[in-house]
C-alpha cells in the first residue's frame, strides 16, 4: 500500500477484501468506497454541510461503515447511538447533538419512531435500514446515487456520547481540522501504531462488540485505514469468535474482560478445538481485568494480549503481556502522546510513587469539550489534565495501577475500600459467573460491603452458595474487605461491550437514604 488511508487503498487496490459482514457477505475496498460515496451524494441532497451531525441507531453491519466513511470524507460528525437505550434517551441525544439526519435499523423500529417524533425530526431526514414505516428507505436513497468520489472532500469525525451512568450523556466534541481525508489518514490509524500494528501485513481485525462504542469503532476504523480486513459479528458468542479467528486467520481485535471470562468458561475441548496461532494483538480495555483472568488468557493466547487504559475524551496508557507479567495488575505506562498524573482531593499533584489519588490524563493531539456543556467541560479539569473519576497510583517505574472509580469507592468506618479488588477475588471462585460489589447503608459504619453475584453456569443461587462464596473470601481478603452479605441475580446489567451499570444494582438499597 502506498499512501495511508482507506480512500487511497480503495483506488490502488479495489479488489482488497475490506469487510466481512455479519452474514458472511464480503465487500472489497472498491465496492465499500462506492457505497460510502453514494451515501455522501444522497445526504448532500438534504443540504448537509461540514460540521453537521448524522446520527445512527444501528447494529453491527456494513451500513455503519458506509456511514462512517461517508462522514469522514464529507466533514460531518457521526453520532452512533447505543441501540439498547429507550426512546426518550435516544431522542435526547438526537436533540442535544443537533442531528440533521437519523439512520435506524428496522430491528429498533419502535424506539426509532418514538425518538424521531419526540425529537421533532422531519420524516424526510429519517432513513430506515430495512422496513420502518414512515422512514425513507436507506438502501433506495443510497443506491439511486453514483459511486463516484464526491467533490469538496474534507475530514469529518465521530462524536461519541459518554455512557451516562451518572446524569445525561454528553457528546465528546473535537473541532474539525479542515484537512483532506488523505491528510488525516495517519491520525485515523495512529492508535494501532502504538501497539506495533502495521499497515496491511495480512492483518485481520474481528469486531465482537457493538460499533456504537467509542473504542470499538475507532479501532476497527483504524484497521480499515491500515488496509486490514475487518470481520464483523452481530452478537458476540464465545465459540463463534474462536471459529471466525480460525476461518479468517484473525490477528487483532478490541475486547473487554467480560469476554475473556466467558471464553475461559468454555469447556477445555472447545477451547483447544480451534487454531488461534494467527493472533498478534488482542487489545483489551473498558473495565478492570481480574489478575487471575489475565494470567489464564496469557497462558492460552500468549503475548498477543495487549491492554490499555483511556477514555472517550482521550489520554491513555498501554502495557504488553510481557510487561504485565512483570507488573501484574498494571494498565501500563503513558502513551508517547499522552501524560498521566495523580492528584489529591485538594487538586495538588502527587509526585511520590505508590500514593493513591485521582487519575488525570492529558493528550498532546488536541483538546476536547463536552458538546454544549462548558460547565462539565471545566468541572473535571486541572490545567491541561482531565479525569473521568478513576482512582489509582503510579509506581516508581511509571506504571499506573487502577483501584476503582471514585464514585464506586466504599467508605466503611472511615476506611476506603475499592470494590474492584474484591470483585477480582470473587471472580476467581469457579461458581461465580459475574459479580458486582458496592456499599449499602449501615447505621454504625456508614456503609457495608454488598456483593451481588450472577452464578456460573451449573451453579444454583442458594444460602449455601452464598456461604461458600463468603468462606472463599475470608481466606483471601482482610476482614474489613470481606462482603457482609451476598445477593444473587440472574443476569448482570451490562451492555454488550461489558460496561456494568452498577447504579441499577446499588440504587434500590439506598432508596430513601442519602449516599455518603
Amino acid at each position: 500500500m502506498g499512501d495511508l488511508g482507506f480512500w487511497a487503498l480503495a483506488h490502488e487496490d479495489p479488489g482488497h477484501l475490506a469487510l466481512v459482514d455479519v452474514d458472511g457477505t464480503e465487500y472489497t475496498a472498491g465496492v465499500l468506497l462506492g457505497r460510502a460515496n453514494q451515501v455522501v451524494h444522497a445526504l448532500r441532497r438534504f443540504d448537509l454541510r461540514p460540521g453537521d451531525v448524522v446520527a445512527t441507531l444501528l447494529p453491527n453491519g456494513v451500513e455503519m461503515f458506509e456511514l462512517y466513511l461517508a462522514c469522514l470524507q464529507a466533514g460531518w460528525y457521526l453520532v452512533p447511538i447505543n441501540h439498547h437505550l429507550i426512546a426518550p434517551e435516544v431522542a435526547y441525544i438526537l436533540q442535544d447533538s443537533g442531528a440533521k439526519v437519523f439512520v435506524a435499523h428496522e430491528r429498533f423500529t419502535d424506539v426509532a419512531l418514538d425518538a424521531a417524533e419526540e425529537a421533532e425530526l422531519p420524516s424526510s431526514v429519517c432513513f430506515g435500514v430495512g422496513d420502518i414505516v414512515g422512514f425513507t428507505s436507506y438502501a433506495t436513497a443510497r443506491d439511486s446515487q453514483p459511486t463516484t468520489d464526491p467533490a469538496d472532500r474534507t475530514i469529518g469525525d465521530v462524536m461519541n456520547y459518554t455512557s451516562g451512568t451518572t446524569g445525561n450523556p454528553k457528546g465528546v466534541f473535537r473541532p474539525l481540522s479542515g484537512a483532506t481525508p488523505e491528510e488525516a489518514a495517519l491520525g485515523l490509524s495512529g492508535i494501532l501504531f502504538l501497539f506495533g500494528v502495521q499497515p496491511r501485513d495480512d492483518n485481520v481485525h474481528i469486531v465482537g462488540s457493538p460499533l456504537y462504542h467509542t473504542a470499538v469503532l475507532r479501532y476497527s476504523g483504524a484497521s480499515i485505514h491500515l488496509g486490514h480486513t475487518v470481520v464483523l459479528m452481530d452478537k458476540w458468542i464465545p465459540e463463534q469468535m474462536l471459529q471466525l479467528i480460525e476461518q479468517y486467520k484473525v490477528t487483532t481485535s478490541h475486547m473487554v474482560p467480560t469476554q475473556f471470562h466467558r471464553l475461559l468458561a468454555l469447556p477445555e475441548e472447545v477451547r483447544t478445538k480451534y487454531d488461534l496461532s494467527s493472533l498478534r494483538h488482542m487489545i483489551h480495555a473498558a473495565a478492570p481485568c481480574p489478575v487471575d483472568v489475565k494470567h489464564k488468557m496469557i497462558a492460552w493466547w500468549g503475548d498477543s494480549i495487549d491492554e490499555y487504559y483511556a477514555a472517550s475524551e482521550g489520554g491513555g496508557t498501554l502495557v504488553t503481556a510481557e510487561e504485565w507479567l512483570r507488573k501484574p495488575g498494571t494498565v501500563g505506562r503513558a502513551w508517547p502522546i499522552s501524560e498521566i498524573a495523580i492528584f489529591d482531593d485538594k487538586g495538588n499533584r502527587i509526585e511520590e510513587p505508590n500514593v493513591i489519588g485521582t487519575v488525570y490524563m492529558a493528550m498532546q493531539t488536541g483538546d476536547f469539550s463536552y458538546h454544549k456543556d462548558e460547565e462539565k467541560t471545566q468541572k473535571n479539569r486541572i490545567g491541561k489534565f482531565f479525569t473521568v473519576g478513576d482512582v489509582g497510583l503510579i509506581d516508581e517505574d511509571g506504571y499506573l495501577f487502577l483501584r476503582d472509580r471514585k464514585i464506586d469507592m466504599i467508605i466503611s468506618g472511615g476506611a476506603n475500600i475499592y470494590p474492584a479488588e474484591i470483585e477480582n477475588v470473587l471472580l476467581g471462585f469457579p461458581k461465580v459467573g459475574d459479580v458486582a460489589v458496592f456499599g449499602i447503608p449501615n447505621d454504625d459504619w456508614g456503609e457495608e460491603i454488598k456483593a451481588v453475584v450472577e452464578p456460573a453456569e451449573g451453579a444454583e443461587a442458594s444460602p449455601e452458595l452464598a456461604e461458600e462464596i463468603l468462606a472463599y473470601c475470608r481466606g483471601r481478603l482482610a476482614k474489613f474487605k470481606t462482603p457482609k452479605s451476598i445477593d444473587f441475580t440472574e443476569a448482570m446489567p451490562r451492555d454488550p461491550n461489558g460496561k456494568l451499570y452498577k447504579r441499577k444494582l446499588r440504587d434500590p438499597y439506598w432508596e430513601g437514604r442519602e449516599k455518603i
